[in-house]
C-alpha cells in the first residue's frame, strides 16, 4: 500500500487524502497512517489543508521499486535480491547461482568486501553501492575477463563527473578510484556454469583513512554534495545490457571504441607488473580482445587482464 501511495505522489502535485482514499479502496485514516509510515522511513511529504500531500523528497534508502522504476532493460536487474548487511553481495550471488540470468543482488553494507587479488574494499553503510550480477552467458571461460571491461564502461558513464576507466577494472575520477570491479565464474574447461560480476561505488563516502585517502575518492568528495543511489544503480543497469547483448553478439569488439574513449591509459607511459618481472613502455592501444597494446623499448607487447598490475610511471594512474 505504501508503494501505491508513492507512486501517487511521485508526479509532484499535491494529491488529495480523499482522491487517495477513493483510488485505493481505504479510509482517510488510513491513508493518514500510511503517510505517517512514510515520514517515518525519512521520506518528506508536505500536508497542506484542502489540498493535500506532496513529496518533496525521498530518502537515500536502497528502494528496489525507486531502481526499478527507471528500468529499461529486459532481463538485467530485472530481479533485485536486497540485503541490509551481507558479507559480500559477490558471495550471495554464488550461494544463489541457481537464480535466474541478470538477479542483482545488492548490499546497503558488506562485512567481507574485497576486491582484485584478494584486497579489501570498505563498504560501510549506506555510503556507497555494493552490488552483484549473477549472468549465465555461452562463453567459453576464456572470454569471461572482457565482461569486466563492459562492466566498466557501463560504472563510469552511470558514475559521471568525469568518471573514466584505469585499465582494466578501475574506475577512477581524476587520479582516485571510485570504482571497482571483480568478476567471478564457475567453468568447466569450455564453458561457463555462471559469472558473478560484483561492483562496488563509492558514492557517499565523506572521507578515506591511511593509505586511502591518497588514492581513493568518491562523488561526495568530488562534488561536495550527497548523491542518491538508486538512480546510479538504474542507469549502471540500463547501460550494462546494452553493452552486453552486443558484446554476446559481436564480442569485446563491438564495445571496444566506448572503451578506448573512456581508458585514460593510452598514450601513457605505464609499468606493467607480472609476478616475477616488470616491464615499462607506452601504452598506446585498446585492442578489439581488451588488452592492453604496450609499446617497450624493444617490441610491441599484448598485456591480457588478469593477474598483471598496470601502474602509471609518475603514480597510480
Amino acid at each position: 500500500m505504501k508503494g501505491r501511495i508513492l507512486e501517487m505522489l511521485r508526479g509532484g502535485d499535491f494529491v488529495s487524502g480523499e482522491s487517495m482514499s477513493e483510488q485505493l479502496g481505504i479510509s482517510r485514516s488510513a491513508v493518514w497512517k500510511h503517510i505517517g509510515a512514510l515520514r517515518s522511513e525519512g521520506y518528506g511529504i508536505e500536508s497542506v489543508t484542502r489540498r493535500g500531500y506532496r513529496l518533496m523528497y525521498s530518502p537515500d534508502a536502497l528502494d528496489t521499486e525507486e531502481i526499478t522504476r527507471g528500468l529499461d532493460t529486459g532481463f538485467i536487474g530485472r530481479r533485485i535480491v536486497l540485503f541490509d548487511e551481507t558479507d559480500s553481495t559477490n558471495n550471495e550471488a554464488k550461494r544463489a547461482s541457481d537464480s535466474e540470468d541478470g538477479t542483482l543482488f545488492l548490499g546497503d553494507m558488506q562485512t567481507g568486501g574485497k576486491g582484485r587479488l584478494g584486497r579489501v574494499w570498505s563498504s560501510p553503510k549506506g555510503e556507497g553501492i555494493w552490488m552483484s550480477l549473477l549472468l549465465k552467458p555461452a562463453l567459453v571461460p576464456a572470454r569471461v575477463p572482457q565482461i569486466t571491461l563492459i562492466a566498466g564502461i557501463a560504472a563510469a558513464k552511470a558514475m559521471g563527473f568525469g568518471a573514466r576507466i584505469k585499465w582494466p577494472n578501475d574506475v577512477v575520477i581524476g587520479t582516485k578510484k571510485v570504482c571497482g570491479i571483480l568478476t567471478e565464474l564457475s567453468a568447466e574447461i569450455e564453458r561457463v556454469n555462471y559469472v558473478v560480476c560484483g561492483v562496488g561505488m563509492n558514492v557517499n563516502t565523506p572521507s578515506f583513512d591511511g593509505e586511502l585517502a591518497d588514492k581513493a575518492t568518491s562523488l561526495f568528495i568530488v562534488t561536495g554534495e550527497r548523491h542518491r543511489r538508486a538512480p546510479i544503480i538504474t542507469r549502471f543497469l540500463n547501460e550494462f545490457e546494452r553493452l552486453y547483448l552486443k558484446f554476446l553478439d559481436g564480442g569485446f569488439a563491438s564495445a571496444a571504441d566506448e572503451y578506448r574513449e573512456l581508458c585514460l591509459n593510452v598514450g601513457r607511459e605505464v609499468n606493467v607488473i607480472y609476478p616475477d618481472r616488470e616491464i615499462r613502455g607506452r601504452a598506446v592501444d585498446i585492442n578489439d580482445s581488451g588488452e592492453l597494446v604496450v609499446q617497450t623499448e624493444n617490441e610491441i607487447i599484448a598485456v591480457a587482464s588478469g593477474e598483471v598490475s598496470v601502474r602509471g610511471v609518475l603514480g597510480y594512474v
